[in-house]
């Protein structure tokens, strides 16, 4: 319940709701280099991490060149750190790739379990809502911040 309470979707729960959280939790091991979601595969899995690392990636592809190649976005290393919020979300479709950097440990959570404990619950459903949204504004904050360096990088040097 511990690793649960310290993922940011799950924080201000109530001990009981973490109890119920933890009912509908499994266990699982990955190894190096295994995928745990696929971008823009249905999205029917929580996963929170336990221990070891994730990479976050996304995959680019020109038709012109006829080339792909997946970029990565992000590492998670932090034990309570999440993927997959996009099972949580209409169109229901995950919007990045997910695979394990190192054999990793992680709690998974099928949506259809969660979104039962969120129908009985309402507060929990409310709360786990609020802070999904409060991280997706965080992120869209923090990308708007990097577009302005990217683009005062660009401006600047097409002035000199």
């Amino acid at each position: 319940m511990k690793l649960l309470s310290s993922c940011y979707l799950f924080k201000g729960l109530s001990e009981s709701q973490l109890h119920d959280l933890s009912a509908i939790t499994k266990e699982v091991r990955a190894q190096k280099g295994q995928f745990l979601m696929h971008e823009r595969q249905k999205a029917e899995e929580l996963f929170i991490l336990r221990q070891g690392a994730v990479e976050l990636l996304t995959k680019v592809n020109d038709d012109l060149v006829d080339y792909d190649f997946e970029l990565p976005i992000a590492i998670l290393r932090n034990p309570g750190d999440c993927t997959g919020t996009s099972s949580l979300l209409d169109p229901y479709k995950y919007s990045l790739s997910a695979r394990c950097f190192e054999d990793s440990e992680l709690q998974i959570i099928k949506y259809t379990d969660l979104r039962d404990l969120m129908l009985t619950d309402h507060e929990l459903g409310c709360t786990i809502m609020k802070n999904l949204a409060q991280h997706l504004l965080d992120r869209l904050k923090e990308t708007r911040q990097e577009l302005k360096i990217h683009f005062k990088t660009l401006f600047k040097s097409s002035h000199h």
